[in-house]
């Protein structure tokens, strides 16, 4: 199920349509219907109640030299050969292994709504910006930030770089007073997908509205939550 997204309230209506499970691709709003199946479910973090556990924590401490910017949604080279990469590694059969440059440009640039692409560096050397290891396509929205796809680098030594992003994108939610990160679709049993349940607390889209998302630790072999995070100045 789809509509275009055009017009002076576009991004009114992809605010609305993503209350109710609905996910941008460039100019245009879709939603899985399947006739037989409702495996995708819509999944959110609700950022003004967050609380990590102890490897994430660990995680934020060990990657706080990490540079982060939020950019105009404009592609460059550099990041169109990250993804490359990224693909290559972890989706290489997946749908968008054959993206080409104006793909890529297309995914980021067509955009009707308030978006910005935000890149992880290591750290700049002699004023000069460090290697690109990371980049999410992030809409702003009037409740959140909604990620519309990230990558990074697979062969980086610093591990943990998709959790990052996630932290990252909660620490700016909050810092912003918006309440919640949409994560897309989750699929249960998926073993790509269980890193989203990682994120507490998170609430999924369910025919009465969003409801938590109760997920068996012992199920998907997740450590629980102790105490609060204090996220470092990036």
């Amino acid at each position: 199920m789809f509509t275009e997204l055009a017009g002076a309230h576009a991004g009114e209506l992809n605010e609305a349509l993503g209350r109710i499970g609905f996910r941008r691709s460039q100019s245009v709003a879709y939603r899985p219907s399947c006739i037989e199946c409702q495996a995708c479910v819509s999944v959110r973090v609700v950022a003004s109640r967050f609380e990590a556990n102890a490897t994430q924590r660990k995680l934020t401490r060990r990657n706080a030299d990490v540079e982060i910017t939020a950019c105009k949604p404009w592609t460059t080279e550099e990041q169109y050969d990250l993804l490359r990469r990224y693909l290559a590694a972890r989706h290489p059969g997946g749908g968008m292994a054959e993206m080409d440059e104006y793909d890529f440009a297309d995914m980021v640039e067509q955009t009707p709504v308030t978006t910005y692409i935000i890149e992880y560096r290591e750290p700049s050397h002699n004023g000069l910006p460090g290697k690109l290891i990371g980049a999410c396509l992030t809409d702003r929205q009037s409740d959140g930030l909604s990620m519309v796809y990230s990558f990074y680098d697979p062969e980086s030594a610093r591990g943990g770089l998709g959790t990052l992003i996630i932290l990252d994108h909660i620490q700016r939610a909050r810092a912003n007073r918006l309440p919640y990160v949409y994560l897309g679709y989750w699929v249960k049993g998926s073993a790509r997908m269980q890193y989203k349940t990682k994120f507490r607390p998170i609430e999924r889209l369910a025919p009465s509205g969003w409801r938590p998302l109760e997920v068996d630790d012992n199920e998907v072999g997740l450590p629980p939550m102790p105490g609060g995070l204090k996220f470092p100045k990036i």
